[in-house]
């Protein structure tokens, strides 16, 4: 699977961390940026990037990191195809997952350390989506809204 990063320089030591992560897990990286660290650089920038990736591969997923995780999600959230979740616990990302059929998380440094944020990410990448017929029809409305 391919997996597409995309942040700004409050997640990029925390996006080195889960790139290195990722790679040692076996799985395709695309990084869209920051590939330094720029305190004046723009989110929107990287973020749209790496959702765009997302859109139009549809066998891949995104992480994207931030300070908070909230504006690159509102950001990935603007790319049609893209359902970003902010991911804050494994049990809110997995069902992310099997109810949303999410494709790109979001990460805030100021609240998730390396570790936990290897434990949302491969929960993240390894929980299908349930395809229950009620799921199904919810994520159709939304593509309606989304056109």
């Amino acid at each position: 699977m391919k997996v597409y990063l995309g942040t700004d320089h409050a997640g990029f030591e925390l996006k080195e961390q889960i790139k290195a992560f990722l790679k040692e897990q076996g799985y395709e990286v695309e990084d869209c940026g920051a590939f330094e660290f720029d305190k004046n650089d723009d989110y929107p920038d990287f973020i749209s990037k790496a959702a765009i990736g997302v859109s139009s591969n549809p066998d891949s997923k995104g992480i994207v990191f931030g300070k908070s995780g909230a504006g690159e999600c509102i950001v990935a959230n603007k790319i049609k195809g893209i359902r970003a979740i902010l991911g804050f616990n494994k049990e809110n990302v997995e069902l992310s997952r099997l109810h949303n059929d999410a494709n790109v998380l979001s990460l805030g440094s100021a609240f998730v350390e390396e570790n936990p944020a290897k434990e949302l990410v491969k929960t993240f990448l390894e929980t299908p989506f349930s395809n229950e017929e009620r799921h199904v029809r919810r994520i159709e409305k939304i593509k309606k809204i989304e056109s």
